[in-house]
């Protein structure tokens, strides 16, 4: 803290967890005694009520007059919670994406702390043996074997609850003890040693990517790690980080889902005895404050998260990774819409240290990068185990009957892996049982009345469910318009297949991976260990089946409905269409049995299809790229949107267009393009009316400059009864 007598003027410039796109000054409290430092949190009033706030600055003057200040009612740490590097990326993550301070800094904090808590303990629950159980006689518990067991574990010293429980130590074996005060609650910390175990030896082309990236630890550098699927761009990973540990540095992994840790952290946990935490948004709040606090203190020595532990503060941050680099999963879409590979490319410069971008198809955003020189580019182009490249085929369905979506070539295939005891892959991205619901008699079709889309139909439990808002209602027994009952469903679903494969195989393992099926904590890593651990089995799913998993003994990987993602409005959609497919493809062959392919649609001859069986990625995203830069977009331009959501289509279109229509006189509008106003492809979703404004430029300076004059005008608006507007820079949600 700052002496406060050398600073009698001094002000608090706080940003405060609420819409307002400014920072906020205050007072120091009346009894203060030392300036906080910036980074610091404070409790100060705002209106009606008294917010958590962060320091970000010591000023010396106010826009306001200093009898209208308040004063802030408590300084609440002694030391700063967010330190200078991640103080200045939350900043320009502010100013980037145009949000507000106040909101886009609470990212910098643990929930715990969000809410005005003191920092969490760093050490896990557990439990040590009192003095009365140290002395306890050993012939004492001689009628309670499993308390006797548990005395005798503790008496090496305090272990957690999670290593108890892995023990086999029940919670009423904890609380016997506990009531006789045997064992009492401690909190346990680790030992603190960063081991490496004795790694793989790489190939050629991992050497080299290994060699030059540790070679650049200590310094920012932007590393593509391009790799074909199973290529062994872990193992590369994780060489990075055995140099980054022996500097008693920190790594930093992101990965685009949860369901992606298990398996990861496992061949973490394999390699390093060191201190791992996950950061997600399934953990509990007390997980995630400890594991927070615990990468703040320097005692993780390996961070995994997902999108928002970009902001995770470490005390030694050695080298950033981000894993399925390209992945959509990566972009937040509601609040502070960013990317977490383009923040984690700033934190890397802000940290001084190097970055990794993995993926087996990368963004063309991150080709472009790659090819222009301004990242170092690496390729592994072979499968580390030495297996090749799967055989890829493509089975033109137009005219036939299908069985829940299978042809009779893609079945003969699946009944083949699984007669040679191997294990079958097959990809649908429509989770429930069927997308449509109809009526044969008058037309009627289920449609969600809070969206602009129709109504899933799901068999368990049965329902109908809007998958964009999530509503849901019970399945009518009648036609709601003509009353009749010839209701039927249309379309195919992961349940429907799922239902179908357990009839033609009732003695194989099937197991089904959507979002309804792996929404427990633990159901991700459950599934990826049944499937380790049993035969011939077939794993149905959506996307969350395609990204990054490894399953050795996976040969057969079909493709169920190739064409419900070929015709997109997103300029996007072929680049997201063939990553998808070449991701999906890649789990099959990547052990010692060849493996192969099979992708099903009505168009065989769609020059993406055809790309994605004859080209590799580089020469696909090349060909991408040239397009992009005939039309003007991103790589080779900038975009962005101003969106509202408003109760009725009109508000907000007119909202948008009085924006559009005010004048310019600094005329930086004039350097863009404004298409709009528009509705949203979506019109109305969660009951709310969407429309946008799209700000085209040829550099995102220029698109930058604009959106700040049209987001100045729209602070001038006196916003109409239940509008709300936001910023999205560099979108990805379609235009």
């Amino acid at each position: 803290m700052s002496d406060i007598n050398d600073e009698k003027s001094a002000l608090l410039r706080c940003a405060m967890p609420v819409p307002l796109r400014k920072y906020l000054d205050y007072l120091p409290p009346e009894d203060c005694r030392e300036l906080p430092k910036p980074g610091s949190r404070v409790r100060a009033p705002l209106g009606s009520r008294v917010l958590t706030g962060v320091v970000t600055e010591i000023v010396g003057s106010s826009s306001l007059e200093t009898g209208k200040l308040k004063p802030v009612q408590a300084i609440l740490d002694d030391a700063p919670l967010i330190d200078s590097r991640v103080m200045d990326l939350l900043c320009w993550t502010a100013d980037y994406y145009q949000h507000p301070p106040g909101e886009t800094l609470m990212l910098g904090l643990a929930p715990g702390e969000r809410r005005g808590e003191a920092p969490a303990d760093s050490g896990q629950p557990g439990f040590a043996l009192t003095t009365r159980g140290r002395g306890l006689a050993d012939d004492s518990l001689h009628r309670a074997p499993r308390q006797k067991a548990l005395i005798a574990a503790l008496q090496g010293g305090p272990k957690t609850r999670a290593d108890l429980s892995d023990a086999g130590f029940r919670p009423d074996n904890l609380r016997r003890l506990k009531a006789r005060s045997l064992i009492e609650p401690v909190v346990v910390k680790d030992a603190g040693n960063w081991v490496i175990r004795t790694p793989l030896e790489p190939n050629p082309e991992q050497a080299s990517a290994i060699a030059l990236i540790s070679a650049s630890l200590g310094q920012f550098g932007c590393h593509l790690l391009e790799g074909v699927t199973g290529s062994g761009k872990t193992e590369v990973y994780l060489h990075t980080i055995a140099a980054t540990m022996a500097k008693g540095q920190q790594a930093l992994v992101l990965v685009p889902e949860i369901g992606l840790t298990p398996q990861l952290l496992q061949r973490f946990e394999e390699r390093f005895s060191a201190p791992i935490v996950i950061l997600h948004s399934g953990l509990g709040d007390a997980e995630r404050d400890r594991n927070w606090h615990r990468a703040r203190l320097g005692e993780a020595a390996i961070i995994i998260g997902t999108r928002s532990a970009v902001f995770t503060p470490m005390l030694a941050p050695g080298v950033i990774i981000v894993d399925e680099e390209h992945d959509a999963s990566l972009s937040q879409q509601d609040g502070l819409r960013y990317s977490a590979r383009d923040v984690a490319v700033k934190r890397a410069q802000l940290s001084n240290c190097p970055i990794v971008l993995g993926s087996a198809t990368p963004s063309l955003e991150s080709m472009a990068n790659a090819q222009g020189k301004r990242y170092q580019w690496h390729q592994l182009t072979r499968r580390a185990t030495g297996a090749g490249a799967p055989q890829k085929h493509v089975i033109d369905i137009r005219g036939l009957a299908l069985r829940a979506g299978l042809s009779s070539t893609l079945e003969t295939s699946v009944a083949g892996a699984l007669s040679r005891e191997e294990q079958v892959l097959l990809f649908l991205n429509r989770r429930g049982f069927a997308p449509a619901l109809r009526c044969l008699d008058c037309g009627w079709v289920a449609e969600c009345r809070h969206c602009d889309a129709r109504e899933t139909l799901h068999r368990r439990p049965p329902r109908l469910q809007c998958h964009h808002c999530g509503f849901r209602e019970p399945l009518p027994n009648r036609c709601p318009d003509c009353e009749e009952r010839r209701l039927f469903t249309s379309g195919l679903g992961t349940e429907q297949t799922e239902q179908a494969l357990q009839d033609a195989y009732p003695n194989v393992p099937i197991y089904r991976v959507d979002s309804d099926t792996m929404s427990g904590r633990q159901a991700m890593a459950s599934f990826t260990n049944a499937v380790a651990r049993t035969g011939p089995c077939i794993m149905l799913g959506t996307q969350l089946l395609a990204k990054g998993h490894h399953f050795p003994r996976v040969t057969c990987v079909g493709v169920l409905d190739a064409d419900a993602m070929l015709f997109s409005p997103d300029f996007r959609g072929e680049e997201r269409l063939a990553q998808l497919l070449t991701q999906v493809g890649g789990r099959a062959g990547r052990a010692d049995r060849p493996g192969e392919v099979l992708i099903q649609t009505r168009h065989p001859d769609h020059p993406i299809i055809r790309a994605i069986l004859e080209t590799e990625w580089s020469a696909l995203a090349t060909e991408l790229l040239a397009a992009r830069k005939r039309q003007g977009l991103p790589p080779h331009g900038a975009l962005a949107a101003l969106r509202c959501d408003s109760p009725d289509p009109d508000t907000g279109l007119s909202f948008l267009q009085k924006l559009a229509e005010q004048p310019d006189p600094t005329g930086v509008r004039s350097t863009v393009r404004i298409v709009g106003p528009l509705a949203a492809p979506m019109a109305r979703r969660a009951g709310l009316y969407r429309s946008h404004l799209i700000i085209a430029g040829s550099t995102r300076g220029a698109v930058q400059m604009a959106v700040q004059n049209l987001v100045g005008n729209a602070m001038g608006q006196r916003l109409p009864s239940g509008l709300r507007w936001f910023v999205d820079i560099d979108p990805t949600e379609p235009l």
